[in-house]
């Protein structure tokens, strides 16, 4: 099979978030993997490889516009295409 689509470049810093300033929707239109410690993390919401580090959500914790608290986790920090 042939990919006729280029993939664009992975940013260093990278947010799910629409409303963020670092939300690229170019770079979600392709499935990404990102490795923290080299363990594949689900659940990641932002990420910043030069400084290593990626956002995850608590699970029962909410800011008071009822979006999950963020919890940040320091380390080697890969992203990749699936």
């Amino acid at each position: 099979m042939n990919d006729t689509t280029s993939k664009p470049a992975l940013p260093d810093h990278l947010s799910g978030n629409p409303r963020s300033p670092h939300h690229d929707e170019a770079v979600f239109q392709f499935d990404i993997g990102i490795m923290l410690n080299g363990k594949e993390r689900f659940d990641v919401e932002e990420y910043c490889i030069s400084e290593g580090w990626v956002k995850v959500p608590s699970h029962k914790a909410l800011d008071r516009r009822g979006q999950p608290l963020m919890m940040t986790m320091k380390g080697k920090v890969e992203a990749f295409y699936k």
